[in-house]
């Protein structure tokens, strides 16, 4: 354990200032990443001195202080998570927030390379729902989106995972004279084992080898393709995050979109994200952020952390500003996703 198992003691909830409590908390744990996604990183992409990450102890104290102000869900993010050194450690020491009934889920978006091998360690401290990362069933095409991906080693663990009790959603970017022919393909698989799918559009983060107007797909043609072939019933369904959800008659499962350039999902945005190194991101879209590193750094009295993190969510904006245009070559945030967190 990196803490003593106690329940943290609770304070007022983190509001912004548009009255969105803030209960939801994205940790990236690390920069790197074992796939090279095109419409994620570039090939050649430099990574961070390990002396400028948070270590898992200080992540866990960042975390626990946002679970004593009323975040109610943790995502570990990345890069891909799983290849960060001893992060079982974190995960076992922040499930005691799940033991005390603080926290309702712990949970992980990740590629699923490193599956096989750690989902019933990530089963037994509590994690009931992951995230998959996963764009084609075509093991070549798949390789060429991740450029160094092996797609049999993320079904595989797609499998270890099932076997363990987890609730595995896919999660695939739409992307454009690419994987646009295989949606319907991959919704039909996901169901058929009992996963729901959710859709992604590209977003303009950070400066990568292909123009992101060549890659963006909107969803609502997507979703009107589908259409075409099946009926798709709006559901509440939620999890916390940005998709808003529809049920699949014919197959009984569950299709989400995520549609930050087509139609944006700020209105009821409960998140914040908070990266390797201790910047806070208010909004994935806009590049305002707050250091958490340099008060936990400076005392053990979490105090100065509580007034940082309270005077970042006061400038919590409304919503992002990303848009996708020819007559603007440069992404508009220059950082990666993996930076940010996915």
């Amino acid at each position: 354990m990196l803490q003593d198992p106690i329940k943290p003691l609770m304070r007022a909830p983190l509001t912004d200032p548009f009255g969105r409590d803030i209960s939801y908390l994205r940790i990236s744990v690390t920069d790197r990443c074992d796939f090279r996604c095109v419409y994620c990183m570039s090939e050649d992409m430099a990574f961070l001195p390990k002396r400028d990450l948070l270590t898992l102890e200080e992540i866990d104290r960042v975390a626990s202080a946002f679970v004593s102000r009323g975040t109610r869900k943790l995502r570990i993010t990345g890069g891909e998570p799983l290849v960060r050194r001893d992060i079982m450690n974190l995960f076992r020491s922040l499930s005691r927030h799940l033991a005390s009934g603080a926290l309702d889920e712990l949970t992980v978006t990740t590629n699923g390379s490193q599956l096989a091998r750690y989902a019933q360690e990530l089963a037994d401290c509590g994690v009931r729902r992951i995230n998959v990362s996963m764009d084609t069933l075509d093991p070549e095409k798949f390789r060429r989106i991740t450029r160094w991906g092996d797609l049999s080693k993320v079904l595989a663990g797609i499998e270890a995972a099932r076997a363990a009790g987890l609730r595995v959603k896919i999660n695939a970017v739409a992307l454009k004279g690419v994987n646009e022919d295989e949606i319907e393909g991959l919704m039909q698989w996901a169901h058929g084992l009992g996963m729901d799918l959710t859709l992604i559009e590209v977003m303009p983060l950070g400066e990568i080898e292909p123009a992101r107007l060549d890659q963006f797909l909107p969803l609502s043609m997507v979703r009107a393709k589908l259409m075409d072939r099946y009926t798709l019933d709006d559901d509440p369904y939620r999890t916390g995050g940005p998709a808003r959800y529809v049920r699949v008659r014919e197959t009984g499962g569950l299709v989400g979109f995520i549609t930050p350039m087509t139609h944006n999902f700020c209105e009821s945005c409960n998140r914040v994200r908070l990266t390797c190194t201790g910047t806070l991101y208010m909004c994935l879209g806009q590049e305002d952020a707050a250091d958490l590193r340099a008060p936990i750094r400076a005392s053990a009295d979490d105090a100065p952390l509580y007034r940082a993190m309270e005077e970042a969510i006061s400038r919590k904006p409304k919503g992002h500003d990303f848009v996708i245009d020819r007559r603007q070559p440069r992404a508009a945030v220059g950082r990666h996703m993996s930076v940010t967190g996915g």
